[in-house]
């Protein structure tokens, strides 16, 4: 069985978009498709960029840690708000943080906003982010508009059956490039 990291990439007080990382923890288990766990960037308030990670004389073992549990990763969903058109600085602060752990491994992206465009504007600059450090991006993004309606703060959708059926081939996609990864590597 494949292993998923769910990274919730916000920090803000009040977050919204950690309900779409337990949404999809949960989606995961009760559906038997992988072993998962939500990598959250508020648990290691990580400093704000100043080196990679591998060229750091004494990294901190929360870096350590981080950097591990992205490379025992065979995929990742990243769940992001929107915050102005951009993602926030605590994922750039982590994408810049490694770079051989991104490198051709399979990422999806959840897009997360109050607003009714559920994170449209987000998913260019961080895609181009991520393909500049060789990551597989899956191309299927699964959108979350109007969050504070669409999902409560425990994780659970208002309409479970839509989201499960959204959520299905945004997951089947990334389990398909997990698969396909696997096999290109025990050549």
């Amino acid at each position: 069985m494949s292993h998923i990291s769910i990274i919730s990439s916000s920090v803000r007080v009040g977050r919204n978009s950690h309900r779409v990382a337990l949404y999809l923890q949960n989606y995961l288990s009760e559906n038997n498709l992988a072993s998962m766990e939500i990598v959250d960037l508020k648990k290691y308030n990580f400093p704000i960029f100043d080196e990679r990670l591998k060229n750091q004389d004494k990294p901190s073992d929360s870096a350590l840690e981080f950097a591990e549990k992205i490379k025992q990763s065979d995929g990742i969903i990243i769940v992001t708000p929107e915050y102005n058109g951009g993602y926030p600085a605590s994922l750039k602060n982590a994408i810049d943080l490694l770079y051989n752990e991104w490198h051709r491994k399979p990422i999806a992206i959840a897009t997360v906003s109050i607003s009714a465009f559920g994170g449209s504007q987000v998913i260019t600059s961080l895609q181009f982010t991520l393909w500049k450090i060789g990551a597989w991006l899956v191309p299927k993004v699964l959108a979350i508009p109007n969050i504070e309606i669409t999902f409560n703060k425990e994780g659970v959708p208002n309409d479970k059956t839509n989201m499960d059926k959204q959520t299905k081939g945004f997951i089947d996609e990334l389990l398909w490039y997990i698969k396909i990864k696997k096999q290109a590597t025990s050549i």
